[in-house]
């Protein structure tokens, strides 16, 4: 009887540490999926416009509108330390947010694609984030997080 109640112990405290473990990876803030992130480059028209360094925390470059027009299109390309482009599967998703829309707006053609178009809505500046999601698209959690990037709309 003893021997039972040993094993059935150890069963029970083997299972709660595997639950525990399992929970604690499943939660864990650090837990990175796209770990090989380490800078952003925005190409429009097959031009660099801007360029984020993540080890720096700073961009080279800024985005211009014009109040009333649309940009062309923005690709937002997730690079690695060589500025090499970071292949990304369909788990993840661009999340773009500025910091005073009625300055100007970033408009995604398709709900978390990897670019969109740059809308001037009043003279003036603001700033824009970019985050590289994990999750469906209006969930999930940051994997890669932009410094605000200047945006002058004329």
């Amino acid at each position: 009887m003893a021997h039972t109640r040993h094993s059935l112990s150890f069963a029970l405290l083997t299972a709660g540490i595997l639950a525990l473990s399992a929970c604690e990876s499943a939660t864990e803030p650090e837990e990175e999926h796209g770990e090989e992130v380490e800078g952003v480059i925005l190409v429009m028209s097959g031009r660099t416009i801007a360029s984020y360094d993540g080890e720096e925390g700073a961009w080279s470059g800024e985005l211009e509108g014009q109040v009333g027009e649309e940009s062309a299109h923005i690709n937002v390309n997730f690079v690695d330390h060589e500025g090499n482009e970071v292949e990304l599967d369909e788990d993840f998703h661009l999340q773009v947010e500025v910091a005073d829309e009625s300055i100007a707006e970033f408009e995604q053609d398709t709900p978390g694609e990897f670019g969109g178009h740059l809308h001037g809505e009043a003279a003036g500046e603001t700033t824009v984030v970019f985050s590289l999601m994990h999750g469906p698209v209006g969930a999930g959690h940051a994997d890669f997080v932009t410094e605000p990037l200047d945006v002058h709309v004329r």
